[in-house]
């Protein structure tokens, strides 16, 4: 049976397309992490799961390392290393396979958003990871065009670091979405929070474990905006002193009257 190997040595001669990237195998003790580098939180069922990976011999992807003057830092592969740790705590002996990485920071941090070798970041970690890019002055659109994502999705995440503590936190738990806790700040600004909770408890007493945008946001009724916007296409204007004024007749009054009710009553709902 050939090997890839094989057929690198014999490449002149068979014609095959077929070039190499080392990767080293490196003891885990050699290998370090620095405290808050990674974007994603350590979640420790993922690190279990490696730890018995690497126990059973199976394949592990390489981490992506970085030799600095305090050893080898891990860039991308931080779930691994945690995992590499238990085995080797459990009586294993572990060696790492490990490749370089070359670039600058903000190639750091936009390969560890980037990499599909890791689990998939939450909305959070993303947020963070833009956050430190733009601390190095980096614009939306360049920090998009760096992580391989739209603008808005830049921006999106860049207004979840401001939504406050509390809807952070709620987010953190999955009580509420990201994006219902942006668009809820969008909506209510300072009252966000308190909006977010006081929907949330009324979500909860009906047996939901988390807040919907629809709950969270209701809207009022487009049949009811339609019929507004009708009632009003009628009516004649005339001059009132320095404004003007609409003429409606006592029946048309008494329903956009009692429409306008309606749509301050489902305002004071979501904000009480």
């Amino acid at each position: 049976m050939s090997t890839l190997e094989r057929l690198h040595k014999n490449k002149a001669e068979s014609g095959k397309n077929i070039t190499t990237r080392k990767t080293f195998l490196v003891g885990v003790d050699e290998l370090y992490i620095e405290p808050g580098y990674n974007v994603r939180d350590i979640d420790p069922t993922h690190v279990e799961e490696f730890r018995d990976a690497y126990i059973a011999g199976e394949h592990v992807p390489p981490l992506t390392v970085q030799v600095t003057d305090q050893g080898v830092m891990v860039i991308d592969g931080h779930h691994r290393w945690h995992g590499a740790k238990l085995a080797q705590e459990a009586g294993h002996e572990i060696r790492l396979e490990c490749k370089d990485f070359v670039g600058n920071e903000a190639d750091r941090i936009a390969f560890m958003v980037t990499s599909s070798q890791g689990r998939a970041l939450e909305p959070l970690e993303r947020a963070a990871a833009y956050q430190r890019l733009k601390n190095q002055g980096w614009e939306p659109a360049e920090i998009a065009k760096k992580v391989k994502r739209s603008v808005a999705d830049v921006d999106h995440h860049l207004a979840l670091l401001t939504v406050g503590d509390g809807l952070i936190e709620m987010v953190k738990t999955g009580e509420v979405a990201a994006t219902t806790a942006v668009a809820m700040v969008r909506e209510h600004g300072a009252k966000a929070e308190t909006v977010a909770k006081t929907q949330l408890a009324k979500a909860k007493a009906g047996g939901k474990t988390k807040l919907t945008r629809a709950a969270a946001m209701p809207q009022f009724s487009a049949a009811r905006a339609r019929r507004l916007v009708e009632l009003l296409a009628g009516a004649e204007s005339f001059a009132h002193g320095d404004a003007s004024a609409l003429e409606l007749s006592q029946q048309v009054e008494f329903e956009v009257l009692a429409i306008l009710e309606e749509y301050r009553s489902s305002q004071t709902k979501e904000v009480a």
